[in-house]
């Protein structure tokens, strides 16, 4: 009896046992089940994607369209929006707390990082821009008309700061961004460009701006800034001119490790990458615009040189850190000696100290010395008349170490001088011409200064440094120091000052006094390529543009104000030039009007290439009609 009701307990745990697994069971089988369906479908959700029948250009300037920098790539390549972006994407976010800081502290909280940048310099830097953006015609004209109030606030020195902080500033597209990502593709990326003639192009790859070092893609704002300069001071039109960086990644650790640089975040592509990159956007560009000029712009020293060697015999280019800041300097000498009563040819018996032995400085050197043998001497007797001082001190054969190429034909050979100082090398040498182009600011001392006048009645000091917080000395020191003899030019603009009752003239040794009209002269004369011998007539008409007030006042460049009338002048000279060098084009009409016309043709033929800020008259014509 016992046993059997054992048996049924035991019966009846063991039946609800399997029961309660069978229940669980059950169970998980039903949530596999469930797990295993599809979510139920919902027919009132609508694909968020939106038709847009436009392209390019028409939907960077469309407000509603526009995401900017928050663009993807699939959209950026079926809109034809390639190249004309930063390469790296924004977040939405990122773009809102951007404008969120600008509205709560204002555009002057990126901190100016010079001294002559000020909020009031940044405001109306502002102010120029939205206005640019809304009405180029207006922004031309009122550019134009005030050039020497308003070039320092679209060029040097804000040009700067705008690169600087360009990642902070940009707001809407203007320019060309080719990145390491588009290796292959950029024949295809340069037809985004929506103009179908370029005159001219002002390249970067941001890896030396200014004096301000590696700004990566940031560099865009030197080729805007210095086109600005091209169409107002030389009279290129505004839709035939396309600025551009290059980005092969950047070694500034500030802006890789900023969340809104929207350049790529890597290191600097090196070696035969870099090349082969740049060959590939050369052969793009001169693909889709064969007779484009084209304006290497702050390159670093390990590539400008060699980029230049690279194309100049084949393509219209030119460095300007190279080329330019040399015709420049070559200019205000001519200056100089003019402001003394000599004459060019004075040149010759020149003594030079240069601070700085970089692609820069290194380029007026080696301009300098073939200028110089068109005066009389040689080329290794006008070498042996420069002193070279770059971090380590005076450069001789006895330097160890690698010595640059382009530096080593400069080497002095008294090794025994090895590493001297600035105030040794001055004691040494006994200059009339001290140059500095070492991006080191206050390197001039009293010292220096002082030395120069004891063996120089009035010595020529030129602080070609930029921006103003690298000038190696201010023009009022130079007026203090050299007890008012000192003829003075700097990189950024200075102000006038006066020693002891009488005004002493600073002049601005700025590369726009060249670039735009030697590049309008190689343009509109179609010239092949720019020879030696063209840059320095630019120099020479440049010297032919100082009145004489100023040289009286000590002035050895002209006034910017003039800059539509220097330009032109040179332009004409490049051209005359480049047709006695036999490197214009058969097509040139340019050349036809000097051999009809001459000088005062080619004059009138150069000024009509011009472009006029003013309002023309406008005719609707359907599109497809007339293109």
């Amino acid at each position: 009896m016992m046993l059997s009701r054992i048996a049924r307990l035991i019966l009846a745990r063991t039946s609800s046992s399997s029961s309660s697994q069978a229940c669980r069971h059950a169970s998980s089988t039903v949530t596999e089940r469930r797990e295993q369906e599809p979510p139920p479908y919902n027919p009132d959700i609508k694909d968020s994607s939106v038709i847009v029948r436009k392209k390019g250009v028409e939907v960077l300037h469309d407000p509603w369209w526009n995401k900017g920098t928050s663009f993807n790539y699939v959209e950026r390549d079926a809109l034809g929006l390639r190249g004309l972006l930063p390469p790296c994407e924004i977040p939405f976010q990122k773009q809102i707390e951007r404008f969120m800081t600008e509205y709560e502290f204002g555009i002057a909280h990126v901190a100016p990082k010079d001294e002559t940048v000020t909020p009031e310099n940044i405001r109306k830097w502002k102010a120029l821009e939205s206005l640019q953006n809304r009405n180029e015609v207006l922004f031309y004209k009122i550019l134009l008309d005030n050039f020497e109030e308003m070039a320092p606030i679209v060029y040097t020195p804000t040009v700067g700061w705008c690169c600087q902080n360009f990642h902070l500033i940009y707001r809407q597209a203007r320019g060309l961004f080719i990145s390491e990502k588009d290796r292959g593709i950029m024949s295809s990326l340069v037809h985004n460009w929506p103009a179908q003639k370029i005159h001219a192009i002002v390249v970067t790859d941001g890896s030396r701006i200014l004096g301000l070092g590696d700004l990566g893609v940031n560099g865009l704002g030197i080729s805007i800034g210095k086109l600005d300069i091209y169409c107002a001071g030389a009279g290129f039109h505004p839709s035939r001119v396309m600025p551009v960086v290059i980005d092969v990644g950047t070694n500034n650790e500030q802006l890789l490790n900023h969340p809104l640089y929207f350049g790529l975040r890597r290191q600097r592509l090196e070696g035969d990458a870099y090349y082969e990159l740049i060959d590939e956007f050369m052969r793009a560009v001169l693909a889709r615009y064969p007779n484009v000029l084209i304006q290497f712009e702050d390159f670093s020293t390990n590539h400008a040189q060699a980029l230049l060697d690279r194309y100049r015999d084949h393509h219209l280019v030119f460095n300007d850190d190279i080329q330019g800041t040399a015709t420049t300097v070559l200019g205000g000498i001519y200056g100089a000696l003019a402001v003394k009563g000599l004459s060019a040819s004075a040149l010759a018996s020149q003594q030079f100290v240069v601070c700085g032995a970089g692609s820069a400085g290194m380029g007026v050197v080696s301009f300098l010395a073939k200028a110089m043998s068109k005066h009389g001497i040689t080329e290794e007797e006008a070498r042996h008349r420069f002193w070279i001082l770059d971090v380590d001190g005076l450069i001789t054969s006895g330097r160890d170490g690698h010595v640059p190429d382009f530096v080593r034909p400069f080497a002095r050979m008294d090794a025994e001088l090895e590493g001297a100082d600035l105030l040794s090398v001055i004691q040494h040498a006994k200059p009339t011409v001290l140059i500095g182009a070492s991006t080191v600011g206050g390197l001039f001392t009293s010292d220096h200064l002082g030395e120069m006048t004891k063996h120089c009645d009035r010595p020529l000091v030129m602080a070609l440094s930029n921006p103003t917080s690298k000038l190696e000395c201010t023009s009022e020191q130079c007026a203090a120091w050299t007890k008012g003899r000192g003829i003075y030019a700097a990189g950024s603009p200075q102000p006038d000052c006066v020693y002891d009752g009488k005004e002493v003239a600073s002049s601005q040794a700025n590369n726009m006094y060249i670039f735009p009209g030697l590049a309008l002269g190689a343009s509109v004369g179609k010239a092949k390529v720019i020879t030696d011998a063209m840059l320095m007539k630019a120099s020479e008409s440049l010297v032919d543009c100082i009145t004489a007030e100023e040289l009286e006042r000590g002035s050895i460049y002209p006034k910017l104000g003039s800059i539509r009338e220097i330009s032109l002048e040179i332009a004409c000279s490049v051209i005359e030039q480049a047709v006695r060098d036999g490197v214009t084009k058969a097509e040139s009409r340019a050349v036809e009007v000097l051999a009809e016309q001459g000088r005062e043709g080619l004059r009138g033929f150069v000024r009509s290439r011009m472009f006029q800020p003013n309002y023309d008259p406008l005719v609707y014509v359907p599109p497809g009609i007339g293109e």
